[in-house]
C-alpha cells in the first residue's frame, strides 16, 4: 500500500464516532498521519488533538468551500460539531452545502482523497510561539507622510511569552522611519533592522492568552509605498482587514483584491468607493501566500513603494 492509500485509510478510520476529539486519540491514529502531521511520542492526547485539529484545518483551506466545509464537519474541527457520531456530523454538513447526505458522504471521500494529496506536498506548520487572531490595518495615502496604523490581536502559543518579534513595512533606505507604539508593550531598542522590529508586552503572556497591542509607521515622503499593499505569511491568521484611502486627487483607475496568491500579481478587480477607499476582509489565511491589493501605480507615476508585513512571525517563547 503506498502514502497515498495508507492515510486516506487512516482518515476515514479518524472520521467515526468523535473525529479528532475520540478518546485515546493517540491510539485512532495512523503512523503516516502521526509523521505527517507532527506527531511525537512524547505527546499527550492535547497535543495530539491541536496538532491535528491544526494540519487539516489548514489542508482544508485549499479545498473548495464545499469540500472545506464537509471536511470540518467530518473530523469534528470546529465546536459547532464536536458531535458523538458521525452520521450526525453530516446531517449538519447537508443542509449547509444544500445536498443530501449520501451527496455529502462522497464529498467527505472526495475531500480526504484530496486531502491526502496535499499532506504529502504542504509542509506542516511551524510550532509558533504565537499566532494572530486579528490583524486591522488602515492605510492613508492622502496625507502629507504617508501612514499605516496596524492593530493586533495575537494568542500566545507557548507559557511565557515576554517578547514579540514580528515584521514592519519596508522602510525607504534613504530617510528614517518613523515607528511608534501606540498601547500594548514597548519597542526593543535596536530591533528595526531591516525591519525587524520586537516588542515587549507589559507582562509575559501565557499559553492561550491574547494580547492586544497597536504600532504607527510614517515615511519620510509622500513617495514612501509603492502600488501594493501585501500582507505576507509565515503564520496563521484568522482574520486580516484591510483599509486602504487614496487621496482624492489620485485615486487610481483599477484595483485588484490579492487573495491566496503567491505575490503582488494578479487578483480580481475591485471599485474604489466615492470616499476614495477601498476595504477588504480575508478570513483564515494561509502561510507562505499573499493577501492585499494592489492598483495601477504605473499610470500614477509610480508614487508609492512597497508595503510588506509578516502576519504572526516567528517570536523567542
Amino acid at each position: 500500500m503506498n502514502t497515498h492509500e495508507e492515510l486516506v485509510r487512516e482518515l476515514k478510520s479518524l472520521r467515526k464516532g468523535r473525529g479528532v476529539h475520540a478518546g485515546r486519540i493517540g491510539e485512532r491514529i495512523g503512523p503516516t498521519l502521526r509523521v505527517l502531521c507532527g506527531v511525537t511520542e512524547d505527546d499527550g492526547p492535547v497535543t495530539i488533538r491541536e496538532k491535528l485539529v491544526a494540519r487539516l484545518t489548514g489542508l482544508a483551506e485549499r479545498l473548495p468551500e464545499d469540500m472545506r466545509l464537509v471536511t470540518v464537519a467530518a473530523f469534528g474541527l470546529i465546536a459547532d460539531v464536536r458531535m458523538p457520531l458521525y452520521r450526525d456530523r453530516i446531517g449538519w454538513a447537508a443542509p449547509r452545502i444544500d445536498r443530501d447526505a449520501r451527496t455529502v458522504r462522497r464529498r467527505v471521500d472526495e475531500a480526504i482523497d484530496q486531502i491526502a494529496e496535499l499532506v504529502v506536498t504542504v509542509p506542516p506548520l511551524p510550532d509558533v510561539a504565537w499566532h494572530t487572531a486579528e490583524l486591522n490595518v488602515v492605510v492613508t495615502l492622502d496625507l502629507p507622510q504617508h501612514e499605516v496604523l496596524e492593530q493586533y490581536r495575537i494568542v500566545a502559543d507557548h507559557d511565557g511569552l515576554h517578547e514579540l518579534d514580528f515584521t514592519s513595512p519596508a522602510f525607504d533606505p534613504r530617510g528614517p522611519l518613523e515607528v511608534d507604539v501606540l498601547y500594548g508593550g514597548t519597542l526593543r531598542a535596536g530591533g528595526t533592522a531591516r525591519g525587524r522590529l520586537s516588542l515587549t508586552p507589559p507582562e509575559p503572556l501565557a499559553k492561550g492568552e491574547t494580547h492586544a497591542f497597536a504600532m504607527r509607521y510614517r515615511f519620510p515622503r509622500p513617495q514612501a509605498l509603492r502600488s501594493y499593499v501585501v500582507r505576507e505569511l509565515r503564520q496563521p491568521c484568522e482574520l486580516f482587514d484591510l483599509r486602504v484611502r487614496f487621496a482624492r486627487y489620485r485615486i487610481p483607475r483599477q484595483v485588484w483584491t490579492l487573495r491566496d496568491v503567491t505575490g503582488p500579481h494578479g487578483g480580481h478587480q475591485q471599485p474604489v468607493d466615492r470616499a476614495g477607499e477601498i476595504h477588504q476582509r480575508f478570513k483564515r489565511l494561509l502561510p507562505g501566500r499573499s493577501y492585499g491589493a494592489r492598483w495601477d501605480g504605473d499610470e500614477l507615476g509610480n508614487q508609492f513603494r512597497e508595503y510588506h508585513c509578516s502576519c504572526a512571525d516567528r517570536s523567542a517563547p
